[in-house]
């Protein structure tokens, strides 16, 4: 199967490309290395099921461009997954590592399924034969996957594992979102939120918004959302509504985060908390605040969308969550956003530091850690408003200029072999 061009998640990483490729008036050579991946890799995964008959799942792993370093990219299991959301993601990847200064391509893998259908030894032979099916292409110098949408470090476990036994090598850094136990770190975890919350806080002092007291609106509760609302309000803020798949809860005087978490953890979902009014989903985005922040998956915010939000700021925690086709809406509202490939680079950034340590069979200092993140997303969000004063572009804009720039010194450094 083909890698289906026209898909809309594809186009819109072309379209991104070939804007920046437009302003920085790019080698029209990289501009076309840029506008295909690298290589697609599509496999059968036939697992056993706990009934004794077998089903067969489709997979997928991606590396986009690996000029930089080796392809870093998660792992997600969900049944609309397909090639070409995986190669957009990629792509993703491949400019996300880039403006982080991260010795990285991109790279991205998933798996059709669904995840919650599956009992857990399901998922792990799944996961143990996807590993071994993708396995030509993954080495700790070649590519290093992640968790990523239904994937946690039980998952990056099991890889690991697989690869390790099937090659009679420890290979401690061929993953990272490890557990603790196997050479994870503390930061991971919930690195994605606290790089979110850095790009808050500059992007609060570069429009002159105190943090303490404003309202923010996040949509998700899961791996990035949950953390992020608990940060938020520590800073200061009042988080006065949250959605998640079932429905949303409003209270404008400002959510208890913790009993939140704590009813949904209990099983409940967001729009039964009894600490605010339900709601039905969407009606995060008619709520006033200063911050909204997407955290779940993407395309949600769509013209329509933007036509009613009703905040000052947008600051994306998903993956892709702004339809291109919105981005001149919110533009046109004096909407700024900061984009994914800068909003959520706190996940791969600690992923980054994971596989250095995991190299250096050395554990750096937890408190390190947190300041080594904190700096590099200063620094590229410093880099990103500079570029978009300098340009009069906005910041989506900026940061794919800045971040194809570097991938495309690299490719002119390197040269075309052979």
């Amino acid at each position: 199967m083909g890698l289906p061009m026209s898909s809309a998640a594809w186009q819109a990483v072309l379209g991104r490309l070939d804007a920046a490729a437009a302003l920085l008036d790019l080698d029209p050579d990289v501009h076309r290395l840029l506008r295909v991946p690298e290589r697609v890799l599509e496999v059968a995964i036939p697992v056993r099921k706990d009934d004794g008959r077998v089903e067969v799942f489709l997979g997928w792993r991606v590396h986009h461009d690996t000029t930089r370093g080796p392809g870093k990219g998660g792992i997600r299991f969900h049944p609309e997954v397909d090639a070409a959301e995986v190669a957009a993601l990629a792509a993703g990847m491949t400019f996300k590592t880039a403006l982080l200064d991260l010795p990285f391509g991109g790279a991205k893998g998933g798996v059709r399924c669904d995840p919650t259908k599956l009992s857990l030894g399901e998922l792990e032979r799944l996961t143990r034969r996807y590993a071994y099916e993708i396995s030509p292409l993954l080495g700790i110098d070649r590519d290093v996957p992640a968790p990523d949408v239904n994937t946690d470090g039980r998952v990056m476990a099991w890889l690991m594992d697989t690869l390790s036994m099937t090659t009679g090598q420890h290979q401690g850094a061929i993953v990272t979102g490890k557990p603790l136990a196997l050479g994870g770190t503390l930061a991971h975890a919930g690195a994605t939120s606290s790089g979110v919350v850095v790009c808050v806080r500059a992007a609060f002092r570069q429009l002159e918004l105190p943090l303490a007291g404003r309202r923010a609106v996040i949509q998700g509760f899961g791996k990035v959302g949950g953390p992020l609302a608990f940060l938020l309000a520590s800073a200061g803020m009042r988080v006065v509504a949250v959605s998640d798949v079932g429905g949303a809860v409003v209270n404008e005087g400002g959510l208890d985060v913790a009993a939140l978490a704590d009813h949904v953890a209990a099983g409940g979902g967001v729009a039964t908390f009894p600490g605010g009014d339900g709601a039905a989903r969407d009606a995060v985005w008619d709520v006033a605040c200063e911050l909204l922040v997407p955290a779940a998956l993407g395309g949600v915010i769509t013209p329509a969308v933007a036509e009613r939000l009703a905040a000052t700021l947008v600051v994306e925690a998903a993956n892709g969550p702004t339809t291109p086709d919105a981005e001149p809406v919110l533009a046109r509202r004096g909407i700024p956003v900061v984009p994914d490939i800068l909003a959520n680079a706190g996940g791969v950034t600690a992923s980054y530091f994971e596989w250095a340590q995991a190299k250096q069979g050395y554990a750096w200092d937890e408190s390190m850690v947190a300041d080594r993140l904190r700096g590099r997303m200063e620094d590229a969000f410093t880099a990103v408003w500079a570029r978009a004063d300098a340009v009069g572009v906005p910041l989506r804009s900026a940061a794919y200029l800045v971040a194809v720039e570097r991938v495309a010194a690299a490719i002119a450094a390197r040269g075309l072999f052979p």
